[in-house]
């Protein structure tokens, strides 16, 4: 029984990562700034690695630790802006704020995910996953404040 549970949660999780690369190319459709369009589709191409991750580890070739952690700023900045609507003309940080709050609503997903796996193998693995999606948060938000809020000569 556990061994069909990890992989419906494994199932799950790859649908999750096509759902993702799906948005990130949809949204890259949708835009003209090429600048945001480099950069959701460097997003995108990451989600595509997840999800042959998550295929390798279905099929046994990668234990929970195949992915390393690292440490990871949560600024939480896109929890303080509203989410943008999507518009062919919007502006590149609205692009990496909603590319924020799409890793954060992912990350969230995955750590609860975790939450009901105590104690085991997959719990890890998903635990490494939700870390891997608050690193793109992390990234985007970055994107965001650096883009927004541009430094100025005078400080």
């Amino acid at each position: 029984m556990e061994d069909k549970t990890i992989l419906q949660v494994i199932d799950t999780a790859i649908q999750r990562e096509e759902e993702a690369y799906a948005f990130y190319m949809e949204l890259f459709d949708q835009i003209d700034d090429k600048s945001a369009k480099d950069t959701l589709e460097w997003v995108a191409g990451e989600e595509k690695k997840h999800k042959a991750f998550l295929v390798d580890y279905r099929e046994g070739k990668f234990g929970s630790k195949a992915l390393r952690m690292s440490d990871v700023v949560h600024y939480k900045i896109a929890e303080h802006q509203e989410e943008p609507e999507i518009a062919k003309d919007m502006k590149r940080e609205d692009v990496f704020l909603i590319a924020s709050h799409r890793e954060g609503r992912s990350y969230k997903f995955y750590s609860e995910l975790a939450e009901m796996h105590q104690g085991s193998e997959v719990r890890d693995m998903l635990t490494r996953i939700a870390n891997e999606e608050l690193k793109h948060k992390e990234k985007m938000e970055y994107l965001y404040a650096n883009t927004a809020f541009p430094q100025t000569a005078g400080g």
